[in-house]
């Protein structure tokens, strides 16, 4: 089986699952499982931040963020296809009572400066909501946003009184890709949310770094959230595993998406082709599309419609240069035939 549809689908090598069964353990909510303490104070350090917390999923680690710098009737800034503004249930809203304001994204992800300064709200104006955090995400369907970038619209933030939060679910991709470490990558941000189970091969988990004072907010949200757990040290030594192991290699995935990308470039009844990091954009002919994604099922390829737009393929650890190789076979043996 070739899995492209995501990153999130890869699972615990052998040496991953030594780790988590020999992981020492005690009870989180307790607040003394050993494991967990050290990952947490390990992509704490990593990240330049006084303090972390281990989650169960990205989601709950961004709503919590959302919910510790946030309260009741205030407004986040966020990208109009951003993770935490479309794909997480809406979450902030109906969990935190805190209204999202999005922002039309631009074609690399950032989200314009003189559209986020014109949609903060009036300080003190019962009327609007109270604009409190900008929220950003990088990468971005596998783009890593410019630095540059990410230091202005933090910088403004700041400068009007606003937080920062950051999705860092794909952060490790932006860091192998850009060559800036997790610590610089996040410096600019009040929190930020970082995410073991895609590209980083853990089967769970999150860590949300920030302050002292945040975290300890958002620790007691992530109890309210159902987020606490008893011997998750299990679950901490994969992401612990993960962080000695799997960060250099993504550079493998990137490229091996590039490979994926230069094949389906040469093939008839492709319109676009587009790659960033680990994911690959292909916008077939939607003449072809039913067909051929029933050849890619019958050579045990799995694919994914990027939430209906072009079809998203995801290189990760457990797809090898020989296997992009087989994809762009088989869609070579379809495609030229029609």
């Amino acid at each position: 089986m070739i899995d492209l549809r995501s990153d999130t689908v890869t699972r615990p090598t052998e040496a991953m699952l030594k780790a988590m069964m020999q992981a020492p353990v005690g009870d989180d909510v307790l607040g003394d499982d050993p494991t967990i303490i050290r990952l947490q104070a390990v992509v704490a350090e990593r990240a330049g931040k006084e303090a972390g917390l281990f989650f169960p999923s990205g989601t709950q680690s961004n709503l919590a963020a959302l919910m510790a710098h946030c309260d009741r009737g205030d407004e986040y800034l966020v990208g109009q296809l951003a993770h935490t503004y479309k794909y997480e249930g809406g979450g902030a809203a109906v969990l935190g009572s805190i209204q999202p304001q999005p922002i039309e994204n631009a074609a690399d992800g950032t989200l314009p400066l003189d559209k986020l300064k014109a949609a903060v709200k009036v300080k003190g104006n019962p009327h609007f909501a109270n604009t409190k955090i900008l929220a950003l995400e990088n990468t971005f369907s596998g783009k890593v946003i410019p630095q540059s970038y990410v230091r202005e619209a933090t910088d403004w933030a700041h400068s009007i009184g606003l937080s920062t939060h950051l999705d860092g679910a794909r952060v490790f991709n932006a860091s192998v890709a850009s060559g800036l470490s997790l610590k610089q990558l996040s410096e600019t941000f009040d929190s930020v949310s970082i995410c073991f189970s895609k590209g980083m091969g853990a089967p769970v988990g999150s860590v949300l770094v920030g302050s002292k004072t945040l975290v300890d907010k958002a620790y007691r949200w992530r109890k309210v959230l159902g987020g606490g757990m008893r011997q998750g040290g299990i679950l901490a030594a994969a992401c612990l595993y993960a962080l000695d192991h799997n960060v250099e290699r993504l550079a493998q995935d990137h490229a091996n998406a590039e490979r994926l990308a230069a094949g389906f470039k040469t093939l008839p009844n492709v319109r676009s082709v587009s790659q960033a990091t680990n994911m690959v954009m292909i916008d077939f002919e939607p003449s072809v599309c039913e067909g051929l994604f029933a050849a890619f099922k019958a050579q045990d390829i799995l694919v994914l419609g990027a939430y209906g737009g072009p079809t998203r393929m995801v290189t990760h650890l457990d797809v090898s240069e020989a296997d992009v190789d087989r994809v762009v076979a088989v869609a070579q043996s379809y495609l030229s035939k029609r």
